[in-house]
């Protein structure tokens, strides 16, 4: 028993010594292995790897997949127009030398980001320093991130990490020129209001023109052929009237009398002033007609 016990810590010694010299690297990581504070090996594939134990050698590992700065709180950037303008954005990047990006920040990974966000914010201000706030917002947003990112590969490399894309996320103004341009984009849409309500008035008092043209020209047509329907109703009874005359010309003579009559006594109070021999009143004085003359 007393054999067995040196025997076993013997062995826990032995496997001990062998686990420190042993290391796993999986494919998220790159393994960089230090011999006494220098690097010595960089591996980039995944598997079982050995060394010498500590402190002979060690290893460190890095990130190996894309990493993403997101600032919170956005750049304040002046464009050519010399308005300003609040943008957020976010950089991909990785690291694509670990032992330069070892030997630049000594493996730690908030001074990588915080060199890459110096290096966004000044290529960011070169590109929008010369444009307007449109072509930042609209029209050349695609190509000011191209730039941006094709502006900062050369630096990034030396530092020993890749810059995979750059996006800006968001674009405002800042507060203190917010409302003048509100106020700007009121008044412009005002502009276009009223532009269209004169257009809609021109062509509404053109319509109406045109629909009162219109309505003279039927009543003007409809006017016209009332008058020659009127003409031929006067013309049918004119032949009509001659034809009745024609058969039997004292009671015509009666009949359009006794018309006369009619319409100069329609009232009671009527009262005519004429000479009792007077040819109006013979049918008056006798029911038998003078002949015709």
């Amino acid at each position: 028993m007393d054999r067995l016990i040196p025997a076993v810590i013997g062995v826990l010694v032995a496997l001990a010594a062998l686990s420190s010299c042993m290391f796993v690297v999986n494919e998220r990581n790159y393994a960089v292995v230090f011999a006494l504070g220098e690097i010595k090996e960089v591996i980039d594939q995944p598997g079982l790897y050995f060394k010498l134990p500590p402190p002979f050698q060690n290893v460190q590992m890095f990130d190996k997949r894309i990493l993403t700065i997101d600032d919170a709180e956005a750049e304040r950037v002046q464009t050519s127009e010399k308005k300003n303008l609040l943008i957020d954005s976010f950089v991909k990047w990785r690291i694509s030398n670990p032992r330069t990006y070892y030997v630049t920040f000594g493996g730690n990974e908030r001074a990588a980001q915080e060199r890459l966000s110096a290096l966004i914010r000044d290529a960011m201000n070169a590109s929008i320093n010369r444009r307007t706030v449109n072509d930042v917002t609209s029209r050349e947003r695609n190509r000011i991130m191209q730039e941006i990112r094709a502006n900062t590969a050369a630096a990034a490399k030396l530092l020993g990490v890749e810059i995979i894309d750059v996006r800006l996320k968001r674009i405002d103004f800042v507060p203190e020129i917010s409302e003048s341009v509100y106020r700007r984009m009121e008044a412009e849409r005002k502009r276009v209001a009223n532009e269209q309500r004169s257009i809609g008035a021109a062509e509404g008092e053109k319509i109406r023109a045109d629909a009162d043209r219109q309505r003279e020209v039927v009543l003007a047509e409809a006017y016209r052929k009332a008058q020659e329907i009127m003409g031929e109703g006067d013309a049918k009874a004119s032949a009509i009237y001659a034809q009745a005359f024609g058969q039997d010309r004292d009671f015509y003579r009666f009949y359009k009398s006794l018309e006369a009559y009619r319409a100069s006594f329609a009232n009671k109070n009527d009262l005519m002033v004429v000479d009792p021999s007077s040819e109006f009143l013979q049918f008056m004085k006798s029911a038998t007609p003078a002949p015709a003359r």
